[in-house]
């Protein structure tokens, strides 16, 4: 099976899928280059591609049996909105800026145009998604099959250290020489979830979405 894991960062979501067996192809697509290679040391069996995901997408998508996308989060979440933008003037920490459509462009090209399975995942939106998605386990994904409920716990990322981020991600990090490390935390998929969607994603009932 052919997998492409687009905004790949350093592979959270991805970390269990070992677990299906040797017949996984997983191509990894990451815009940074040092995230990029924390990523290539992890999976030196996956194919690690520096570029532009969203792109990487539009010209490639047909070569692939089953496709993850995680497009940036910070312009829809509910944290930025709510503590940095919606509070009293006097005290805002970010300017109104405009939601990133990237996410709504990849959702409607692969409904319409992608014939294997595929899942988009993101941050529940401050808003009411434009597109109808599944909440599960503290995200929201648009997929073409169900994804049942998961119970992920307390993610506790607001006040997560990277010590216990890297516990709750599995994964340790202490060994890069890389920048973010708790940011880059925070934006992976638990291990956990991202099986559970991915499992659920073979020999699963499809779904249509409602646009």
């Amino acid at each position: 099976m052919n997998v492409l894991n687009l905004y790949g960062g350093a592979g959270g979501n991805r970390s269990l899928w070992g677990a299906y067996g040797d017949d996984l192809f997983i191509t990894s697509v990451e815009i940074d280059k040092d995230i990029a290679g924390v990523y290539e040391k992890i999976y030196p069996n996956d194919r690690t591609i520096i570029a532009d995901a969203h792109q990487y997408l539009l010209e490639h998508y047909d070569e692939y049996d089953f496709i993850w996308s995680s497009p940036p989060c910070p312009s829809h979440s509910q944290l930025r909105f709510n503590i940095g933008f919606k509070a009293d003037r006097k005290y805002r920490k970010v300017d109104a800026i405009y939601p990133d459509m990237n996410l709504y462009q990849e959702i409607i090209l692969l409904k319409h145009w992608f014939k294997g399975r595929w899942v988009i995942e993101n941050t529940i939106p401050y808003y009411e998604p434009l597109i109808k998605g599944q909440i599960v386990g503290g995200h929201i994904f648009w997929a073409n099959f169900v994804i049942p409920k998961f119970n992920i716990g307390n993610r506790n990322h607001r006040g997560g250290t990277v010590e216990s981020l890297q516990q709750r991600k599995d994964i340790d990090l202490s060994s890069f020489d890389i920048k973010n490390k708790r940011q880059i935390l925070r934006n992976m998929v638990e291990p956990e979830l991202g099986l559970h969607v991915f499992l659920n994603s073979i020999d699963n009932q499809e779904i249509k979405l409602e646009f």
